[in-house]
């Protein structure tokens, strides 16, 4: 009976990081993990957009922010981040101001320990 109560908890754990609807980005780290998917699915520079994500397991605290290494800069705003309940969140306010190499920074806290899970976008 506690394997089948372990083994369905582990299951709804897995089940929980998804994010309904339209395929979704994935980004993992030791202990995090971050679905997430773009408001509009394609994002053009100068216009705003929203990321709408997962993480699993819930943390305290997040923060998402954009970042471009080559040019050592982040982005010129600074989303507002909601919380839709269940570990899920909706940034909104984002804008890339020019093309090149950018990355989506999701810094997670938890624990008193905060990881950083990033992913590279190119925008054209």
């Amino acid at each position: 009976m506690i394997r089948f109560l372990a083994l369905s908890l582990a299951a709804a754990a897995a089940q929980a990081c998804e994010l309904p609807g339209a395929p979704a980005q994935r980004v993992q780290a030791q202990d995090r993990e971050v679905v997430f998917r773009t408001q509009p699915a394609v994002v053009k520079v100068g216009e705003h957009f929203a990321v709408d994500f997962v993480v699993c397991p819930a943390p305290d605290a997040v923060r998402v922010d954009a970042w471009m290494p080559e040019h050592r800069h982040g982005m010129n705003y600074r989303p507002t981040i909601a919380t839709q309940g269940g570990g899920r969140y909706r940034a909104t306010g984002l804008m890339f101001h020019m093309t090149g190499r950018w990355e989506f920074v999701f810094e997670v806290r938890a624990g008193g320990k905060t990881e950083r899970l990033t992913h590279s976008v190119r925008i054209e």
